[in-house]
Order: C-alpha cells, then structure tokens, then sequence
C-alpha cells in the first residue's frame, strides 16, 4: 500500500475523528488518502487557526487534536498554537509535510528544518525517513500527548515518504497505567495536614487531566478544607459551594490570598507552575507544601515540600483520604466567603454606556446559566473573566494561560462546538484579538455549528494600555480602528447584535444564545475600570 494511505490507517486506529488544517503540495498524498476515510479533514483559513482546534480539542476530550500543514510558510504557522498546547499542557498531534528527502541537505524551494523549530514547544519530535516505521512513529506520538504531562508532538511526513509503497499493520493502541503514591509519602502526607489548623486546597489543570475533579471534591467536602482555583481550573467547585474561594492568578495581592495569608499547610493538587508561579502566592516561603500531582514538583524556592505524592491526582486523593482526619471549618472561611461574593458581585448590576466589564461578565453568567462551555481569548477581558467569571462545571472555561495567545477564542470554540455538541459555547474576545483569526466565522458556518462571540470593544490593545498606563502613566502604540463587525458578521452570513448601554446586554446575550446559528456580539467596553482594579489590588489584605 501507499505509506500515505497507511499513515491514515494508523491514524483512524487512534480514534482520530477530526484533522484541522490546510492542504499543500508537500501534504497532498495524505490528504488523497483521507478519501474515503471516516476521519474529518476540516479546512481552515491559516494553520494558526488549526493548532488553536487542535489544542482546545485535546483539552476538552482528553483525547490528541490532530492539526496538519504543508512545509515552510504552512509548518511555522503552527508554531503559535503549538506552543499554546506545550505550555497550558494540551495533547496534540501536528503533522506537517516536507521536501523529498533528496534535496533537504542543500537549500531548497521552501525548506527549512522543521524539527529543528519545534524542538523547544513538543515532548517529541520526529520526521518519517523509512515508510515502515509509520505505525510505531504514530503509535508513540499519540502515546507521548497524552502521558502525563500531557503536551504537542510533532510528525514530518516529506513528501517522497509519503508517496511509496510499503508495506505495515497498526499497532494496538493500549491503555496507559495507573500511577500509584508510594504508602509513605502518604503517610507523611496525611501527618503534614493533621497537625494543620487551617489547611487550604489549590487546584490546578492537572486535576481536569487526570479526570480527578469528582474525587477532589469528594476529598475537600470529607475533610472540610476549604478549595482556591487557578485560572485553568475553574469550576471544581460550584460558584456557590461553600468551601469555594474562588479564583487565584492575578501577578499582585489580590483579594483571594487572604486565604493563603491565613493557611498554615497549602495543598496543591494537579498544580503546574507555568499556573502562577508560588512567589505570587507564597511569597515569604512560610507556608509549607504537600504536592498531589503526576510528576514530581519543580524545584522553586518559595514551594517548600513537606510531602510529595506522585501518581494519578485522583488515586492519590483516595489514598489519602483514610488517612487524614475531618476537621472544623475554620472559623475564617465563612467571613472570607462572605466578603469575596461582595467583592466578585458589587459591580453586577452597574448601568453605563459603555459597558463597565463587570456586567459583560455578569449578564454572561445570567445568560448562559452555568451550562455554556466559554473560551475566554488573551487581552485586558482575560483578566476580568479570570477574575469574575465562576462556571458551575469543571473544565468548562478555557483561558490560555502558559503561552497566553491571542486569537485562541473563535477557533477554539469551533473545536469546543465539535467536541460538545449538545453544549452552548461562547467565545469571549476583544476586538484585537478577534481580527487576527475572525476569519474562521467562514470555518465556522460551513460546519454549520452554533456559538456566540461575546467581542469587548474598545479599539485598542487594552491589556498593554493597562501594563502601559501602571508603568509610565501614559500609553504608546495601542490604538486602531476596528471594522463594523456587524458588517463583517452578515457578510459570512453570521448575525450580529450591537451592545452600546449595559441594559442592551442581557437581552441580546439571551437571544443570542437562544439562536441555533453564529451569533456575534459586539459590546462596547469601558476599559477605565481596569486602573481602577490595579488600584485596588493589594489593598483588601483580611483581617478576621
């Protein structure tokens, strides 16, 4: 058979459902091969767009998006989404074409070595040189995205490869183990939080990865011991759950640390320091650590371990659960709650034009009653959305946060659509961040999917204007002009609706949800609010 045509075998045996791409001359044999296929070739209109799917895709299934792009210009558009998947620790595989193999050791039309670029953003990295390893090459691939920590690799298929015969059956496709903490560490462990008088639980994306959401709360719920969130694990806990304290992950002292201030053992569970680095969160290096994660912990010298258990985050949280006894609540939490649901909400209802983002977060959360699945994009609404934004569900909100990339909000709730069907999904963007692949509403329509697009608008960069104005109390280079994106949503046969006063929001967030099609809403955004945070933040230290 053509190795192309094995190369597609190999892949369907991994249960590949979609390939989200461009087809190139250098990938051209692997796009004939999906003839026929029952995998999906799902084009779109730059490959920085089909990383982005691929690694929502792989967030939100558990299971390897798969992005493929010709060689050269095609491979390095990748490069962006990639990275994203490496950092914020998504499975991905990327497949992406070459030049035959007789002219890659001189310069050539369009080469440029490929491996060598995305060495530094995959856990592995390899080009198919003899067309029978293609089963073992593809086996690994998919094996390594998905081992703990999970991540990008990247396959090279050069075109003279891919066109000849061979000859090769797919390998079966295995389940990975189960990891188990050593009884030790358990032990000390559990000895570590018994002698706590006021343990506190931070939660991060590696609870999601190992599927452990359900045994951390079963654990938090025994024990009493109140649960902060990073950015990337919201909704372990629902918004009203009463050992919630919501949300850690803005770079100053933000409210939320009056839990760890007052914590005298932190538990960190399926915590990744690419999160938010323990200096924000334990700056003095006072508070001890037990570490629950899959791998060992970073070295850092504001994380100092007591006890380390690595494994399975969920089959340690079992482990460890007999071991450790229920406690008190301590007295604390339920003032500290109690302040921080005044805090998130004291600007919810807010009437302005333009819209103050507090209520752009608030009327979302209204609207879409804690069942949408909300792709949050990169600028000055990540912050707010991070900050305020509390889903009933876990892994229900994605926010690229290691490599925190802009224009990851349509394609990815293109990838959320496909991958939850039968969910609402609201992609959350600003107008800068929109433009660079607003395009993809035509990906989009032609898959006939429906998603809302919630655009804060202010015709700027506003997260760099905040960064510039908290530096030098002035902006630079931060401004432009947006397009009537009414205009532009009708002209890809989308529907818009214009915001300018906050009591146009929740009506129009409402429809917009309620629509079976592609709904953009534009919301005009007051972005003064932002300076008026920064000022804030440090301030509400609690005194209880």
């Amino acid at each position: 058979m053509k190795a192309s045509d094995l190369f597609v075998r190999c892949l369907e045996n991994e249960g590949v459902k979609y390939i989200f791409g461009i087809p190139g001359e250098e990938n051209t044999d692997l796009v004939d091969s999906l003839i026929g296929s029952n995998i999906e070739f799902i084009v779109v209109h730059h490959e920085q767009a089909a990383a982005f799917m691929a690694d929502v895709y792989g967030r939100l299934t558990g299971n390897p998006g798969v992005c493929l792009a010709t060689l050269g210009p095609g491979a390095t558009n990748l490069l962006t989404g990639i990275g994203d998947a490496y950092l914020d620790h998504a499975p991905v595989v990327a497949i992406t074409g070459q030049a035959g193999l007789e002219r890659i050791h001189k310069e050539s039309h369009q080469y440029v070595d490929i491996i060598g670029v995305f060495e530094e953003i995959t856990k592995w990295n390899q080009q198919i040189r003899v067309a029978h390893t293609i089963p073992e090459i593809i086996r690994k691939a998919f094996k390594t995205a998905v081992l703990e920590k999970p991540g990008a690799v990247h396959i090279e298929l050069p075109e003279d490869i891919a066109m000849t015969d061979t000859n090769g059956e797919v390998l079966p496709v295995t389940p990975l183990p189960i990891s188990q903490p050593a009884e030790d560490e358990v032990r000390k462990a559990a000895e570590k939080i018994n002698q706590a008088k006021k343990p506190i639980i931070l939660a991060g994306n590696g609870v999601f990865r190992n599927d452990a959401a359900k045994a951390l709360r079963e654990f938090a719920e025994a024990k009493n011991i109140p649960v902060v969130n990073t950015f990337m694990a919201k909704g372990i806990l629902p918004s009203d759950h009463p050992l919630t304290l919501y949300t850690v992950g803005m770079q100053s002292k933000d409210y939320v640390l009056c839990g760890f201030d007052l914590a005298d053992c932190i538990i960190t569970v399926g915590y990744d320091f690419v999160e938010y680095l323990p200096k924000y969160w334990n700056d003095e290096a006072m508070n001890k650590i037990v570490h629950i994660d899959s791998l060992p912990a970073e070295i850092d010298a504001y994380y100092p371990l007591e006890a380390e258990l690595v494994g399975n985050v969920g089959e340690s949280l079992k482990a460890l659960s007999p071991h450790v006894k229920a406690k008190e609540l301590w007295p604390e939490v339920k003032a500290l709650k109690s302040q921080l649901v005044e805090k998130l909400h004291a600007s919810d209802e807010v009437s302005s034009s333009p819209v103050k983002p507090q209520r752009i977060i608030a009327d979302l959360k209204k609207a879409e009653k804690g069942e949408a699945i909300v792709i949050s994009d990169v600028g000055a609404h990540k912050l707010w959305v991070a900050r305020l934004y509390q889903p009933e569900k876990p892994n229900h909100t994605i926010i690229s946060n290691g490599w925190a990339a802009m224009g990851i909000a349509v394609p990815g709730a293109i990838a959320a659509k496909l991958a939850n069907p039968d969910k609402p999904v609201v992609a959350v963007t600003g107008d800068g961040a929109f433009l660079m692949n607003g395009v993809e509403l035509a990906t989009a329509k032609r898959l006939g999917v429906a998603m809302v697009i919630v655009i804060f608008h202010d015709e700027k960069y506003g997260l760099i204007e905040w960064k510039q104005l908290n530096k030098y109390d002035r902006t630079n280079a931060i401004a432009f002009t947006d397009p009537d994106f009414l205009t532009f949503a009708k002209s890809f046969g989308c529907k818009g609706i214009k915001v300018k006063h906050s009591d146009e929001l929740l009506p129009a967030l409402e429809e917009a949800l309620a629509s079976e099609t592609i709904v953009l809403v534009d919301v005009d955004v007051d972005y003064s609010e932002n300076v008026e945070l920064t000022k804030t933040l440090g301030d509400y230290i609690c005194k209880l």
